[in-house]
């Protein structure tokens, strides 16, 4: 029986890369908010013999993580993966000069929407399946206080729940990439030399194998 494998951030950067990674043995639920990038990426997984599930979708809009973990459970009645890239990156900002709106949408999606996700996610995992959040430690540097403060809580979060389900299950695993020349990147570093980068399918190789092991 073909695994599943639930990408959330599956759109472009890492994510899709992952996606595209885990499509020779994982049936791909792709999560994302750009139509275009998730039929790309399905071209990609079919060309390699691969089969998706598109969701365009936001994951800060509660229903809708309702109605896709849902749909997971009535077709397939359980997750063997849950891979979690999504994020918002609020724009660069001294710690006093945050807006309000920026700060609201960084807590929104990077926060309070992978909390509801653990919840809806987590007994679809059950006991054996795994769910893989990624580091960017940025929390404490100067100009990425809205970033670093709700990335760090993410992870923070994310370490609880590995903590409370290293006996029972699900696993969890915390992974940090190498930097990426990824749209989010690219919002706190225009201009930068982005040779040096690391590949986003070079790092989803890279990384697999410890998701896999």
């Amino acid at each position: 029986m073909t695994k599943t494998a639930l990408i959330t951030g599956a759109s472009r950067g890492l994510g899709a890369a992952l996606a595209a990674a885990l499509a020779p043995t994982h049936h791909i639920i792709a999560v994302g908010k750009t139509v275009g990038a998730l039929e790309e990426l399905d071209d990609t997984i079919q060309a390699a013999g691969g089969q998706a599930t598109l969701a365009p979708m936001d994951i800060a809009v509660d229903e809708a993580m309702q109605q896709l973990c849902r749909g997971i459970y009535d077709r397939w009645g359980s997750l063997d993966l849950w891979l979690h890239t999504a994020i918002h990156a609020a724009p660069l900002a001294p710690a006093g000069h945050i807006g309000p709106k920026d700060l609201a949408k960084s807590m929104t999606i990077n926060i309070e929407a992978t909390s509801r996700l653990i919840a809806y996610v987590s007994p679809l995992l059950c006991q054996t399946g795994q769910a893989v959040f990624f580091d960017d430690p940025r929390g404490g540097d100067q100009f990425f206080g809205a970033y670093g403060a709700t990335k760090a809580a993410q992870i923070a979060l994310a370490r609880s729940w590995a903590a409370e389900t290293a006996k029972t299950g699900p696993k969890v695993q915390i992974l940090t990439p190498a930097p990426m020349p990824t749209a989010t990147r690219a919002r706190f570093y225009p201009g930068e030399d982005r040779t040096a980068l690391a590949d986003p399918a070079t790092e989803a190789a890279r990384l697999l194998p410890m998701v896999l092991a």
